[in-house]
Parts: structure tokens; C-alpha cells; sequence
């Protein structure tokens, strides 16, 4: 009920904005094209904005025969979370990162890069699906998708006054100034709600994908590694679409470093401490197992037996580096 609550809040907010848009640039008559390209918008959002997303990502399938190991873990992990298995995509970039798109737990997909597999070991793989597998299990995923969208579409409208000559218009009652201010305007207003919402659910979902998982300090070590390695390697699909910067679990168009009302994610020092803190009311170890095993707790997190993922060749990366991590 709450996800249902927030979700509608959010769309609302963000077809007000687009509306507001439609009304600076071509006034009552522009506002009521808007509010109805907000409502195509909210349809093709719900029903395709997870396929939209991928393919802007560039991610591609991935089945039991191409990832064993990893469809495994995803496999596995699924199950403790109490939802079906997600769709799997493998992301062509070196940066370490993922993100899970999706309705509904029963039309879902999680998408990791190349470089998550390569850089980073089996648990803390684990622990970062299971972050994903959390999104998807509190719905979140739906209010990521159709924000990301909503974003973009708000963005397109303004600019679109912009260079088609909105200000020229009879029925525009601020002229080329509302047109500007328009432009500029509206999409920093759906960013901020798009930043709002998502640093709120990162902290949910890391302590959801905590219990999945059963590893916290597996998740904080991930965090930690993501959050070196994404500053110094471009994801090229993802600097294209800065409106879906959010969907991932670390911000991958830069690493911020500060808690504040422009980051799209948590400062990862907060969600690393946050982790620790929840590690020591599960009472578990650095290796992900229990201190106190007798009272019948969850084991370890899955583990990849097979000698590490089957890393997609990626070539040299985005930004150049071409160096190999210990699965390559």
C-alpha cells in the first residue's frame, strides 16, 4: 500500500511538472497537449519502460547455458527472497554496477556489468543481486522505470519549445521568457524528485538485500569497491541517459561523495555504516556466516563454486583501461 501510495504521488508530481511545462510554452492549449503526452507517457511507461530502459543500457540477455554461476546465484537468491526469477542482463561496460527494472516481481529483469563480475568476488555479486532482487520485491522497481522515463519525456518537451520556437506562440503568456525558464526549470525539478525518492529507497533496499543475502558486510564491500572503480571508468550508455542514473545501485555518472539534495544516491560511507551496524544485529561475520550457527540462522550467502563468472569480453574499456579482473 505504501509503494502503491508513494507511486502515485510521484507520478503526479511529475505529470504537474510536465503540465506546468505545456503551459510556459504554449499556454491552456500547450498545458492540455502536455497533460495528454503524460498520459501516453504513464501507459508506455508502465507496459515498456523496463525494455526502453535495457536497450538504452545496452544490455544484453543472458541464460543458464551462458552464465551458469551466475543464473545460479540469481536462481537461488530468488527463491529466499520469495519472488520469481528475473530476467538476467549483462551490461557491456567495465564500470562495476547494476540495476533491476521491471512492473512486477512477474515481469522483472536485474542487469550487472562486465565489470561487476570481473572486479569484484562471488559473495559481494551476491550480496549487490540481492540489492536488486530487493527493488523488485518492494515493487520499487515500477517508480524507478516510469520515473526514468517521465524524466526524460520532461526534458524532451522543454527542449523542444526551446528550439521549435515555443516563445513565438499566441498562446503563450510569458513569451521566449517562459519558454527559458521552462527549459531550465522542469527537468531540475523532476531530478530532484527523482533524487528524493531514490536515496530513500537505496537505504531500504540495502538493508532488504542484507536479510536476502544474509551477508551484509559482503553488500558494504561491493559498495565500497563500486565506489573506487565507477569513479575512475566511464559507462558510456548510462553518461547518454543521465535521466536513469538512479537505477543503479551506485550513481554511475560520478562518485559523489555527499549526502545532499543533488546526489541520485546515499553517500556510500552512510551505506556502508548502516551495514556494519545491521551485520552486528545479525551477528554475522566478515565471511558472511553466523556467530552464534546454533540457533538455526540462515547459512552463508550462495556461493560461486565454478571458478569465478564467465566474464563478457568487453575489449578495452570505456575510458581506455583494458587491465583484467581475476575471473578474465
Amino acid at each position: 500500500m505504501l509503494n502503491f501510495l508513494r507511486t502515485t504521488v510521484l507520478l503526479a508530481a511529475l505529470t504537474a511538472i510536465f503540465m506546468a511545462v505545456g503551459y510556459f510554452i504554449g499556454g491552456q492549449g500547450g498545458m492540455l497537449i502536455a497533460l495528454g503526452v503524460a498520459v501516453v507517457t504513464n501507459l508506455f511507461g508502465y507496459w515498456n519502460s523496463d525494455k526502453l530502459v535495457l536497450r538504452m543500457q545496452n544490455a544484453q540477455p543472458v541464460d543458464p547455458r551462458s552464465q551458469p554461476d551466475l543464473y545460479a546465484t540469481v536462481e537461488a537468491l530468488s527463491q529466499r527472497a520469495g519472488i520469481p526469477t528475473p530476467k538476467l542482463y549483462v551490461i557491456n561496460t567495465e564500470q562495476p554496477n547494476a540495476f533491476a527494472t521491471g512492473r512486477d516481481p512477474e515481469h522483472a529483469a536485474v542487469a550487472v556489468s562486465a565489470g561487476l563480475l570481473r572486479y569484484l568476488e562471488p559473495r559481494e555479486v551476491a550480496a549487490v543481486i540481492s540489492h536488486e532482487l530487493s527493488h523488485i520485491k518492494n515493487r520499487d522497481t515500477l517508480t524507478m522505470t516510469i520515473t526514468a522515463t517521465f524524466a526524460g519525456a520532461i526534458s524532451m518537451l522543454a527542449q523542444f519549445g526551446l528550439f521549435f520556437g515555443g516563445g513565438n506562440s499566441r498562446n503563450n503568456p510569458f513569451g521566449v521568457i517562459g519558454v527559458l525558464v521552462a527549459a531550465i526549470v522542469a527537468p531540475l525539478a523532476a531530478a530532484l524528485v527523482q533524487m528524493a525518492v531514490s536515496r530513500t529507497r537505496e537505504y531500504e533496499a540495502d538493508k532488504d538485500g542484507a536479510e536476502i543475502s544474509g551477508d551484509p558486510l559482503a553488500l558494504a564491500s561491493a559498495l565500497n569497491k563500486i565506489s573506487q572503480l565507477a569513479q575512475r571508468t566511464v559507462n558510456v550508455a548510462a553518461e547518454r541517459n543521465p535521466a536513469q542514473a538512479h537505477l543503479y545501485i551506485f550513481n554511475p555518472l560520478s562518485g559523489q561523495r555527499m549526502d545532499n539534495l543533488f546526489s541520485t544516491h546515499p553517500a556510500v560511507e552512510n551505506r556502508i555504516a548502516q551495514l556494519q551496524r545491521i551485520a552486528g544485529e545479525m551477528q554475522v561475520d566478515g565471511t558472511g556466516r553466523r556467530a552464534e550457527p546454533r540457533f538455526g540462522a540462515p547459512s552463508a550467502a550462495p556461493r560461486n563454486t565454478g571458478g569465478g563468472w564467465r566474464v563478457p569480453s568487453t575489449g578495452s574499456s570505456e575510458n581506455g583501461n583494458s587491465s583484467r579482473g581475476p575471473w578474465g
